[in-house]
Parts: structure tokens; sequence; C-alpha cells
């Protein structure tokens, strides 16, 4: 609208500025040029206020064919002489930004807007524009819309893509590529000699005594810790549940999975670590796995231990949140990372509010037998402001008066911890996993625990075997001072033996035994430990190898001898492994 009322856009100055103005605007092409261009030259000149003074004889002279160069030098004319009859001498109402006149005809109002002759119909309106942008649009410009033109026109009638030259082959030919096509293997090969290829076979259940490939040993490698097993009102309670609902439950807890046995076990176990509530999932590993990333999701912050279990890694993995990994054990690395955190968040807060802060431990590290230091881990997450996560598969049932686990060791009041995950497959010696905490803590794994929501349910054989394995840790509260005492017997039996160091806190059910020296790779040194498993087989010993995923371990801790020890074994049995690790390591090593 400013241009066709005359006016001048706001902060610009007479025709040059214009000038400027419009063709540097994003609306400028070549059409825009044709269309306005007169308006423009008309700006530039000023000769719309003089259209008015041609003579009527060469107005009708400008409407023959072959005059438009004769009306164009009586237009300048005209406008020369207008400029010399103004008063003031000045150039005119055009030249001031006025536009066109409106003391002009409206025929000629239209030919000094659009560029055509008046009285003239579109064809003239046309030639018009053309002469006027041509005559009076920069070169350079005119070059460039050119250019712009062809590289139109090349992309209109150009191949997206060029065809490939096509070879016709025989059918003989196509035969012999078939016949020399290998395809790639979906997995890596493996040697025939790899222990997950030549597993030992247990014949009968895995109590004190094991039956191993048709041989009676002392079992050292069942994480069977209070001797449940076995245990006759275990078995009993099983098969009154087996007898009452079946086998399974063919369906998750949401969908006529969830069995009146299922309430119960929640709630004894709420009840026997002393929180609000509890939720059992039907398989151990899944439990911590499930449970981390049903609170820890992308862009969340977690600090995980180097030495973390397998569990909590693929927990990791699942939450696709942020993970900064501390030293083992080492509360300064850890301090360390937090500060570093605050120190981002500070650089922005209104990130920081949305970020969650977790802290993932174990209470006894599986892949080490060490004790996470707790009451330093409660003092750093008071003072940083994060959640910790605790894993306590290994140190519940063992650790504490009453095999609560590693909060009642140490005295720690349990709501201190946001959230403790462990399975029943060890002290409660049945399947599954659970978790305990607060109410609305647990209650939200009800809704985003994939392992809670997706897996069938727990057998209720299994959730009765349970119940009935509490009631006996209730009624026998003696039992975890036994177990700690042939803990530390056999942790202290065990030292000084030649070319093996013991890894793991003396009242560790669970101990590790790793070469001071490596023999240079990895391989040789499993196949070392593997003669020292054996030759303690072949003596009535059953022990095992700590078994990894070597590709997919964050942090792989170096091979090892797992040594599990249960209340079932006698000091004798225990002196005699000792013994008998010291003979296997003096022959094998040395």
């Amino acid at each position: 609208m400013a241009i066709l009322t005359g006016a001048e856009p706001q902060g610009f100055r007479g025709p040059l500025a214009y000038s400027k103005w419009w063709w540097e605007s994003p609306c400028n092409s070549l059409w825009c040029a044709a269309a306005l261009g007169p308006l423009h030259v008309a700006l530039e000149e000023g000769t719309m206020n003089s259209v008015a003074s041609l003579p009527d004889e060469a107005r009708h002279r400008t409407q023959q064919p072959g005059a438009t160069a004769a009306r164009d030098a009586q237009v300048k004319a005209a406008h020369r002489a207008h400029r010399r009859r103004s008063p003031d001498g000045s150039r005119g109402r055009a030249a001031r930004g006025g536009g066109v006149s409106r003391e002009l005809p409206r025929e000629w109002r239209r030919w000094a807007v659009l560029g055509g002759e008046p009285g003239a119909g579109c064809g003239s309106v046309l030639r018009g524009r053309a002469v006027l942008a041509e005559s009076w649009a920069p070169a350079y410009h005119l070059i460039l819309e050119g250019i712009l033109i062809l590289w139109i026109i090349r992309l209109l009638f150009s191949k997206t893509y060029k065809l490939q030259e096509r070879s016709d082959l025989t059918l003989k030919e196509k035969e012999e590529l078939i016949e020399e096509w290998q395809p790639e293997p979906l997995v890596p090969p493996v040697p025939k000699d790899h222990p997950a290829l030549n597993y030992n076979i247990v014949s009968g259940p895995p109590t004190h005594i094991i039956t191993v490939n048709g041989k009676e040993c002392i079992n050292f490698a069942s994480f069977n810790f209070l001797g449940l097993l076995n245990n006759e009102k275990v078995k009993s309670a099983a098969q009154a549940s087996l007898k009452k609902y079946g086998v399974g439950t063919c369906g998750p807890r949401g969908f006529y999975g969830t069995f009146d046995v299922h309430l119960e076990l929640e709630e004894r176990l709420a009840k026997f670590m002393r929180t609000e509530e509890a939720i059992i999932y039907s398989y151990g590993f899944a439990t911590i796995a499930s449970a981390i990333p049903a609170y820890s999701k992308r862009g969340d912050i977690v600090f995980v231990d180097e030495a973390a279990c397998f569990a909590i890694q693929k927990g990791l993995q699942a939450s696709r949140s942020n993970i900064k990994l501390f030293k083992h054990n080492d509360m300064a690395d850890l301090e360390r990372l937090l500060k570093e955190q605050e120190t981002e968040d500070q650089k922005n807060p209104r990130k920081a509010r949305v970020t969650r802060r977790f802290i993932v431990v174990e209470g006894l590290y599986m892949n080490t037998g060490d004790i996470c230091p707790l009451p330093e881990l409660i003092k750093l997450k008071y003072k940083y402001k994060v959640r910790i996560f605790l894993e306590e598969s290994l140190s519940f049932g063992v650790l504490g008066a009453h095999g609560r686990g590693i909060t009642e060791h140490f005295g720690i009041n349990i709501d201190d911890i946001d959230l403790i995950s462990a399975n029943m497959e060890n002290s409660l010696a049945s399947i599954g996993g659970f978790c305990c905490g607060r109410s609305f803590i647990i209650d939200h794994q009800r809704l985003s625990g994939q392992g809670y929501c997706f897996s069938a349910s727990l057998p209720p054989l299994l959730a009765a075997a349970a119940i009935e394995a509490l009631n006996i840790m209730e009624d026998n509260p003696d039992i975890f001072q036994t177990l700690q005492a042939k803990c530390e017997r056999i942790h202290k039996a065990l030292q000084g033996i030649s070319g093996l160091k013991v890894v793991g806190e003396s009242f560790s059910p669970a101990l590790h035994l790793q070469l001071k020296e490596s023999c240079g790779s990895r391989e040789n040194d499993v196949k070392l430990l593997k003669r020292v498993v054996d030759y303690c087989m072949n003596n009535g010993i059953a022990l095992t190898q700590a078994r990894y995923l070597e590709k997919e371990e964050k942090c792989l801790p170096p091979p090892s001898i797992r040594v599990v020890i249960t209340v079932e074994q006698t000091e004798q049995e225990l002196d005699k492994a000792a013994s008998l690790l010291k003979e296997a390591a003096q022959s094998v090593l040395n």
C-alpha cells in the first residue's frame, strides 16, 4: 500500500533510498520487478506529474505502433518544462514523495502506475511494464535473475539420480554368484570348549550334598545361604499351594494374575523389612532391572559404582539416563562427581529443577564380596540432594541381627533409603524378587515396572515357599550369627594360598579367589582357574568360576573362583575345602 499511494517506507528518504529498499526486499523477483517496476521508475524520475503536460496530439501519437521512443522523449521534455514552471523551482510533487498526482485523468494515472498506454488494453499494459522494467532495472539484477531462471529450468528437467549401467547376467553366471556367496554369521563363532557349551549336569536337589556329573560333592557353589532349599516346612507349604492353585498363573498381575498368596507375601515382606509397602516380581534379575527405569528416565543422572552387578547395568541401560561411574567404594570419587554436577546445575538452574539424581549401590557386591559404606552414602545423599537405590540380593537374609540386610547391619533408619530391592532366590530359596519402601514409591512400579506389568506373576507355590521361609527366619534369628561365624572361619582359612588372593569381606557368604599375577591374557587366566576348579571337583568339593558377559560388562571384573558358604556346611567341611584349595593351587599354579 505504501508503494501504490506514493508514500515511502518509514525510515527511507528520497528515491535512491526507496530503490535500495525495493531491490533488497524479500519479495523482489523477476515478476515483482515487472509489475511494480514502472512505479519505481516514476518515483526515481518524477515523471508521473509530468504526464498531464503532454499535449493531446502527443497522446494520440503514442498510441501508434513504433511510437514508443518518441513518446519517451516527449515525456522527458514535458518533465523538464514542468520543473521550469514550478514557482519554487522544486522537482515537483512526485520527487518529494507525493506519488501520482490526483489531478491526472484516471486513464493517465492508470498508465503511470501500471506502465501501459491510456485507453489501451492489457497487452499494452504488459508491454509498458516490460519496457520500463528493462529500461530502468540494474543490469546485474537482470543477469542474476536470468541465472536463477536457467537454474530452475535445469532442476525441472534434470534427473534426480543416475541410472546404473545394467549388465544382464546369464543364468549360468547367476548360479555361480549364488554358489560363491557366503552369508555372514548371525553370531560370532564360539569354540567347542566354551564353558557355556560344556556345563555341569546336576542330579537331584542342589542342597548341602550335590551330585554333579554323577559324582557326589560338598556344595560350595549354590547360593542356598540359609539351607532352606530342602527344608521340610518349606516343601510342605509349596506342596499345599500346588494342590490348591496349580502350577502357574498364566497371566501378569494386572490381568487375573494376582492371587491372595501374592498379596500375603507382599504384606509379610513389608512387615519384615519395616517399610510401608512391598512389591514382588516373578524373576529376580528383572527386579532391579525393572525398578531403575521405572523412576530414572532420559535426561536424569545416575551415579553408580563401577563394580555393580549385571542386573543393575541392564536397568541403567533401559533407563537411557546419563550414567556416571565412580570408583568401587570410593566415596571421595563419588563426592567429586556430585560436586561437578552441582556446578553444572548452577549454570542451568532451570534444567536442574527437572533433573532427578540417583545413587545406585549394592549392599554386598556380587562381583567383589565387599560391603558398601552406607553411612557415608547417607551423608552425601542429604548434602547433595540425591536419591539412593540399594540392591540387597546378597545381603538380605545375611547381614543384621534379624537378616534385614545392610541397614540393620549399620543401624540406619530404613526410611533414609528411597528404594530397596532384593531377590528371593538366595536366602529364601525361592524364585523372584521384591522391592520395598514408601507406598507412593512402590505403587508407581505397579504401573511402570516392566517386569511386573508384562511378565506372568510368580507361581503361587513359590510365593507360599517364600512365606514359609520368612517364618523360619523370624523364628530362628540365631541362624544369621551361625552363618557369619562360618564365613569368618573359611575366610581366615583361605588366607595365604600360593598364587591366589581372597577378595571380599570376612562376613560375606560369597568370596572370590583371584590370581595374584595374571598369565598375560584373560583367556589363559580362565583356563588356569578352571584347572583348580576341576581339581577340587575330582576330590569332592563343588566350586564354580564367576561368569560374565565379557562384551557387555561396563567394567569387567578379573577372572575368579567363587566360594559360597551356607549354614549347612560343617566346620570339618569348611576346613577340608580350604585345605583342598591350597593343595590345588600348589599343584596347578606352581
